[in-house]
């Protein structure tokens, strides 16, 4: 049975079904739950479009807005994967290209499992599957629930 899951969670409907089935994986083997929200970082257009409103405290926050987002959803996973039950919930938040980041995230913690929603927040869709979901399945070897 699967010791150490990884969730990606974004806040999304999809994410927050994926949460509720990666509890029940945790809850049946006594597995640790790690959640990881992964935020992107503002393009350079918009970091140029930052920098013609002026200088100082308006350049960091469009990250700093982001990373704050991703704080929020990773605490509020947590939460919620106490009150469904798991035991043992480690949050994360990280900044960079979303599939990327999971992957390297869930190998570097040694996970054995990462459960993904289905579709996301992301702002493009592939057909059958979110495009993160998508590109998660086509980059690790590590096993991958899609829910």
């Amino acid at each position: 049975m699967f010791k150490k899951i990884l969730l990606a969670y974004d806040g999304s409907k999809g994410a927050d079904a994926a949460l509720e089935k990666a509890a029940a994986f945790c809850k049946l083997s006594g597995g640790e739950l790690v959640v990881l929200t992964v935020y992107r970082h503002h393009s350079l257009l918009e970091a140029s479009l930052s920098m013609v409103r002026g200088t100082g405290e308006h350049l960091g926050k469009p990250d700093s807005a982001m990373r704050e987002a991703a704080r929020e959803a990773a605490d509020h996973a947590k939460i919620r994967a106490l009150e469904l039950g798991v035991s043992e919930v480690h949050a994360y938040i990280k900044g960079g290209q979303t599939a990327r980041t999971i992957v390297t995230f869930a190998s570097d913690r040694t996970c054995d499992l990462i459960v993904v929603g289905s579709r996301g927040l992301g702002a493009s869709e592939s057909y059958m599957l979110g495009s993160v979901s998508h590109k998660v399945t086509s980059i690790t070897s590590i096993p991958v629930l899609v829910v």
